[in-house]
């Protein structure tokens, strides 16, 4: 048997150096990326998009792309910790954009010039919800959309829950957060408040329900095991709160002790200072550098005069006050006590230990699981292990915050929906993210944060809000400052980079595409999108094989044998 060597020619293609040649071997697509703001908020909402609107001065439609995810753009406007800033490219540049100062002007200009959204046409489906807080709003608001009727049961007096009843109103006025919520009983959304819900199932049986969504919250403040004599006062922060709010506030004394290092802590510790203690002191485990609250939230309260004891422990309360030992950190991060202690003569102790949900209401349903750390187990859609019981927000664990309550209320919605629908629910496939590096900005004009007005520290005195909104023209400017990183904003750099004129303008809000006959794949127009809009994307041949591709145009000498 012989073999004939048929042929010993490298395969060279001169079109594996990026750029044109004799064959396109690449060309540009449009891509819609991920942006960080969106991707980062717990809303899940298109921050990116509503920005874009407001922009240019489509104030309303930026407002209804905004409560398509969230119906409460003036109360996170307010006291959300925007997480969406801190992931902001722009703050590689200057300043993140203050986004949560936008959703603020837009959810206060709906409710100056009564914008609704109407409810869905009605489905004869009918929905309970315990718990009026940001979970178990947001889930009636996005239900009525759908269609369904929905009943919210609450045990307080008034709705919102821990935006009502623990985020003081110096942060967020119960004004706007009562209007905001009347927009959700506008939709259809009925309320009995005042009722506390004792035994689910006999809820839903006697209501005739057919889906049921718990989002009760953690109401319940963790508690301290240390001795206390004397009958001095020791209360936690989540009841000191609510009983400011419901005109109970108790006597605190002259010196009060705020334990703990979280945002219920500097809550509570600024409450006391409008309550006229002469010095709220926080009691830390940890140092500065270590503490759960947000930075802004801290300076907020030391600016006030809250002052700290850093790494000190409690462990003793009587008559002479507070008795505290040093704590020193080890290496590893681990608390190591000292055995040094002192006394600070404090008339009240406030723990600001965290929270826990009562779920004694839950016990009878065998089929609902409980976490050890009082939490409800729920499944990828929200759904408790009984179905058609759904659950979310605080009560469920994670990210405890109002943002994240109110994203669980969208998911759980939709999940709710589909359930009802007798349909699977499947998570929408997300957009690559894009970071910082991926922009090209060789060019762009330095354009500091716009900085909404405080009152000055001897004005706050009592619970007035302590900061203002922005102006309109305020935040148009604050929403140009967006890069809108990772999707085209039609700035026409493509289209008039381009040398071989083949991109193609759409029209306004349509964008561009590409004509293949004129393009050479040179990736001009990649060079020149300063959001990174565009990837240059592969051709493939006839045969289904990619054009000067590096791994053919590289591939070893082949040759075929025939007998």
């Amino acid at each position: 048997m012989s073999f004939v060597l048929e042929d010993l020619t490298p395969v060279l293609r001169a079109t594996i150096r990026r750029g044109a040649g004799p064959q396109r071997w690449q060309h540009p697509a449009w891509i819609d990326h991920l942006p960080p703001c969106n991707h980062a908020c717990p809303a899940g909402e298109n921050i990116q998009g509503w920005l874009a609107q407001a922009r240019t001065g489509d104030f309303e439609q930026a407002w209804r792309t905004l409560v398509a995810d969230n119906p409460f753009p003036g109360v996170h406007g307010r006291a959300c910790y925007h997480p969406c800033e801190t992931s902001c490219n722009r703050k590689d540049l200057d300043e993140a954009v203050s986004i949560h100062a936008v959703e603020r002007f837009l959810g206060d200009m709906a409710l100056e010039r009564g914008w609704t959204v109407p409810a869905g046409p009605p489905t004869g489906r009918k929905v309970l919800i315990v718990g009026a807080g940001p979970a178990g709003l947001a889930c009636a608001w996005h239900l009525r959309r759908f269609g369904h009727a929905v009943e919210i049961r609450d045990a307080m007096a008034e709705p919102g829950g821990m935006l009502h009843y623990g985020i003081p109103a110096y942060r967020l006025p119960r004004a706007e957060l009562l209007r905001e919520i009347g927009r959700v009983e506008a939709m259809g959304v009925r309320f009995t408040m005042g009722t506390r819900v004792e035994d689910v199932s006999e809820a839903i049986a006697e209501g005739g329900f057919d889906a049921c969504f718990i989002a009760i919250g953690t109401h319940e403040g963790n508690h301290l095991d240390i001795p206390a004599a004397d009958g001095r006062q020791m209360i936690d922060a989540i009841s000191l709160l609510e009983q400011v709010e419901r005109g109970m506030a108790p006597q605190l004394g002259r010196v009060v002790a705020v334990v703990g290092g979280g945002n219920t802590a500097m809550d509570a510790a600024r409450v006391a200072k409008r309550l006229d203690v002469e010095e709220a002191i926080l009691v830390y485990r940890r140092d500065r550098a270590h503490m759960r609250a947000e930075p802004q939230e801290a300076d907020e309260a030391f600016l006030e005069g809250v002052t700290a004891k850093w790494l000190r422990n409690p462990t003793r309360f009587g008559k002479e006050g507070v008795t505290i030992e040093r704590i020193a950190l080890g290496e590893d991060g681990s608390l190591l006590p000292t055995g040094e202690f002192e006394i600070l003569p404090v008339d009240t102790l406030v723990l600001a230990l965290g929270q826990h949900a009562d779920l004694r209401f839950l016990r009878k349903e065998t089929d609902i699981g409980i976490g050890r750390d009082d939490t409800i187990v729920v499944d990828q859609r929200l759904m408790t292990g009984r179905p058609g019981i759904f659950a979310g927000g605080d009560v469920i664990g994670g990210l405890r915050t109002m943002t994240a309550a109110t994203g669980h209320g969208k998911k759980a919605a939709r999940a709710i929906d589909a359930w009802l629908r007798g349909e699977a629910t499947e998570a929408a496939e997300k957009s690559p993210p894009i970071g910082f590096e991926a922009l090209n900005l060789p060019l762009y004009l330095d354009a500091g944060r716009t900085t909404a007005s405080e009152l000055p520290l001897p004005a706050r005195r009592g619970f007035a809000e302590v900061v203002a909104g922005i102006s309109a023209r305020e935040a148009r400017y604050e929403a140009d400052r967006c890069l809108s990183c990772g999707n085209c904003f039609e700035c026409d750099n493509c289209f008039a980079a381009c040398p071989e004129q083949a991109i193609v303008k759409l029209g306004k809000g349509r964008k561009y595409t590409v004509d293949l006959d004129l393009c050479t794949g040179c990736a001009v127009c990649f060079d020149q999108c300063p959001c990174h809009a565009i990837e240059m994307v592969p051709e493939w041949d006839s045969a289904g094989g990619r054009i000067g591709s590096l791994g053919e145009a590289m591939a070893p000498h082949r040759f075929k044998l025939r007998p």
